[in-house]
């Protein structure tokens, strides 16, 4: 943020503002400060609420703002972990679903409990719950065929 003050960038300084005064509401709504786990979350909370303003605007056709939207995205993501490949994904989430012993849609809850904390701030959680359900039915479907 200092070197945002420095170099007149008053976009990315109100920018990182916004996610401090965020941060600094979460460790007063906690009453303690937050891990870094913790913040991660408040971070990809902040992202996804931008990225929900971007769809809002862009369905408005107010691209200046989806713009300005996506700018504090890429600001914010600054900050996060590298976020995960989709084949790093896929991995973790056949991984996820044996080590649950998944083996229908009905696992669902079990594998995301399991896969949640490891992909936190890393995956968007549409996403990975998408994935999983997509292994599960393609599990069932395995079984079925083998039962058949």
């Amino acid at each position: 943020m200092t070197a945002a003050m420095r170099n007149q960038d008053a976009f990315r300084r109100d920018t990182l503002r916004m996610v401090v005064a965020a941060a600094y509401n979460a460790e007063k709504a906690a009453r303690r400060p937050l891990s870094d786990d913790e913040v991660i979350g408040v971070l990809s909370r902040e992202v996804k609420t931008r990225r929900e303003s971007v769809e809002a605007y862009e369905k408005a056709g107010r691209d200046e703002l989806a713009a300005r939207e996506t700018a504090e995205i890429a600001i914010i993501a600054e900050f996060l972990p590298q976020p995960l490949a989709e084949e790093e994904l896929r991995a973790m989430v056949a991984a996820a679903a044996d080590e649950a012993g998944a083996t229908s849609a009905r696992d669902l809850g079990r594998v995301m409990g399991l896969l949640a904390p490891r992909t936190r701030g890393r995956a968007d959680g549409k996403l990975v719950s998408g994935l999983v359900a997509a292994e599960l039915a393609r599990r069932d479907l395995a079984a079925h065929e083998h039962g058949a």
